[in-house]
C-alpha cells in the first residue's frame, strides 16, 4: 500500500498489540509498542498471566492471514472434548463438535505471547518496556507514559493512538472524560485462582491430554486445560463469598479439605496443593462494554479495552483477534481514512462484541451446572443429529461461536430460537431415537433460513 508514513502508537503489547502492529508494518505504517510490564522474555512474569489460552477458527483465522499460525504448531494441544469428571471420580467425554475436525486448541498465554513480540520485533516495531500510559489527548496526540524503573514522566505525540491495553485500559480512562462517553463494568461474584497438575513422574500426562478437563458442582468448578510440558494449568472458579467461597479458604486444612470433599480424585493429582493456592493471587472477572470506542480520527480502543468479557466461552483471545481482523481489512479498504475506519470498526463490532459478552456469562451457568445433567446432554446430542440432517440450518451455537466465523450477534440471536426448539423437541423424549422428524423439519423450516458459514 502507498500510504503517508505515519506513526501509529500502540499501547499494549499483549496479544492483539504485537499481532496487530507487525501487519500495520506490512502495509507500510510506522509502529511503536509501549508497555506497562517488563519484557515477559528477560523477567519471569508473576502469576495472573498464565492462564492457558483456548484458540479457535477466529483467533486461527487471524494467525492465518498474518503468515503465523503453522508456526504455531510447536506450542498448541488440540482439545475434542470436554471430560466431565464427577464427585464419585466418574468420567464422561463430550465432544464438541460433530467430527474430529471441530477442536479447540490450548495454547500458552506466555509462549504465544513472546512469538508474537519476536516476530513483530523482526518486522521492525519498537517495542518500550516498562512504560506506564497515564493518558492521552486525543485532539493533540499527545501520550503520558511513567518510566517504571526510572518514575520519569515524558510525552510523545503520535497521528495515531490505539489502546490494546486491556480492561483497565488507560487509554479508555482518558475518553471517560469526553462528553456523552457510556461505559458500564459489571463484576461477576466469582473469582479464580491458578493452581497446576504437574507431571508424571515419568515426564507425561497425569490425565487425558486432547480434552478440556472440568469438575462442575453446580455453582462452581474446576477446569483444566493440558500445557505443552505435560502439566495441565487449573482454573478454581469459586464465589467470593458465602459457604463454598474464597472468603472460607484462609489456611491450608480449610483448602486440602474443602479439595477432597469437592474435587477427590483432583487431589492425588495436585500434591503442592496448599502451597499453590496461596502462592496464586484469588483473580476478579468483569464484562466491559462502552463506546465510542474511538476519539477525532485519531485514537481508538480494540480489544479487552473496548469490550471485555468473561472467559467462560473461550472467546477472549478469539474476539480480539477478530477485532484485528476487520480493523484491517477497513484499513485495505479505506487507506488511511481514520474518521471512516474507526467509525466503521466500531459499527462493525460493537453488536458482536456485546453479544459474545452476554453469550459468555451465559456459558459460565452450562459450564459449572448443566454440562452434568442428563437432558442438557441429551439436547446436545439432538442438536448433533440436526445439525447432520441440515448442516445449512441449524448449526449449534457453540459451532457458530467457535467452528465458525458467523458473526457473534447472529449466533446469539439464531441460538435463542434453537434453544426454543429445542425444547419444544426433546421436552418428552429421554433418547435421540425417540425425536419426532417430521416435528424437527417442520420447526427448522419454518423458524431458520440457510446460513452462511465460514
Amino acid at each position: 500500500m502507498n500510504q503517508k508514513r505515519e506513526t501509529i502508537l500502540l499501547v499494549g503489547a499483549g496479544l492483539n498489540g504485537p499481532l496487530l502492529a507487525l501487519e500495520l508494518v506490512k502495509r507500510g505504517f510506522r509502529v511503536e509498542i509501549y508497555e506497562r510490564r517488563p519484557d515477559m522474555r528477560r523477567v519471569h512474569m508473576s502469576a495472573g498471566r498464565s492462564i492457558n489460552l483456548a484458540l479457535s477458527t477466529r483467533g486461527i483465522h487471524a494467525l492465518t492471514a498474518a503468515g503465523l499460525w503453522n508456526q504455531m504448531q510447536n506450542i498448541i494441544i488440540p482439545m475434542k472434548g470436554r471430560m466431565m469428571h464427577s464427585p464419585q471420580g466418574e468420567l464422561t467425554f463430550q465432544p464438541y463438535g460433530k467430527n474430529e475436525s471441530e477442536v479447540i486448541y490450548s495454547i500458552s498465554r506466555a509462549e504465544l505471547n513472546i512469538a508474537l513480540m519476536n516476530v513483530a520485533e523482526r518486522v521492525g516495531v519498537k517495542i518500550y518496556f516498562q512504560r506506564r500510559c497515564l493518558g492521552v489527548n486525543p485532539q493533540t496526540g499527545e501520550v503520558r507514559f511513567r518510566d517504571e524503573a526510572t518514575s520519569a514522566d515524558n510525552s510523545e505525540e503520535y497521528d495515531i493512538i490505539i489502546g490494546c491495553d486491556g480492561s483497565a485500559s488507560a487509554i479508555r480512562n482518558s475518553l471517560l472524560r469526553m462528553p456523552r462517553f457510556n461505559f458500564s463494568q459489571q463484576y461477576l461474584d466469582y473469582g479464580y485462582k491458578e493452581l497446576t497438575i504437574p507431571a508424571s513422574s515419568s515426564g507425561q500426562h497425569v490425565l487425558e491430554k486432547n480434552a478440556l478437563h472440568i469438575w462442575p458442582r453446580g455453582d462452581y468448578m474446576l477446569i483444566a486445560l493440558p500445557n505443552i510440558d505435560e502439566t495441565f494449568a487449573c482454573i478454581l472458579f469459586l464465589p467470593f463469598e458465602g459457604l463454598d467461597s474464597f472468603e472460607r479458604l484462609t489456611t491450608h486444612d480449610a483448602v486440602s479439605g474443602f479439595f477432597r470433599a469437592r474435587f477427590p480424585d483432583a487431589v492425588p493429582l495436585m500434591p503442592h496443593l496448599a502451597d499453590n493456592f496461596f502462592a496464586n493471587p484469588t483473580g476478579a472477572m468483569v464484562t466491559i462494554k462502552c463506546s465510542p470506542w474511538h476519539a477525532d480520527a485519531r485514537a481508538l480502543l480494540l480489544g479487552d479495552a473496548a469490550h471485555a468479557i468473561v472467559p467462560f466461552f473461550g472467546q477472549g483471545i478469539n474476539c480480539g483477534f477478530e477485532d484485528c481482523t476487520v480493523l484491517l481489512e477497513l484499513i485495505d479498504r479505506h487507506g488511511a481514512d481514520w474518521k471512516g475506519v474507526f467509525s466503521e470498526f466500531e459499527r462493525a463490532r460493537k453488536s458482536n462484541t456485546d453479544a459474545i459478552a452476554d453469550l459468555a456469562v451465559e456459558n459460565f451457568v452450562e459450564m459449572r451446572d448443566r454440562v452434568a445433567d442428563p437432558q442438557f446432554l441429551l439436547r446436545k446430542k439432538i442438536e448433533l443429529a440436526l445439525e447432520s440432517r441440515y448442516p445449512r440450518f441449524f448449526v449449534p451455537k457453540y459451532a457458530m461461536v467457535t467452528f465458525h466465523r458467523v458473526p457473534y450477534s447472529t449466533a446469539l440471536k439464531r441460538g435463542q430460537v434453537q434453544d426454543e426448539m429445542l425444547s419444544e423437541l426433546c421436552g418428552d423424549i429421554s433418547r435421540v431415537e425417540d425425536l419426532d422428524w417430521s416435528k424437527a423439519d417442520r420447526l427448522i423450516r419454518e423458524k431458520l433460513t440457510p446460513l452462511e458459514l465460514s
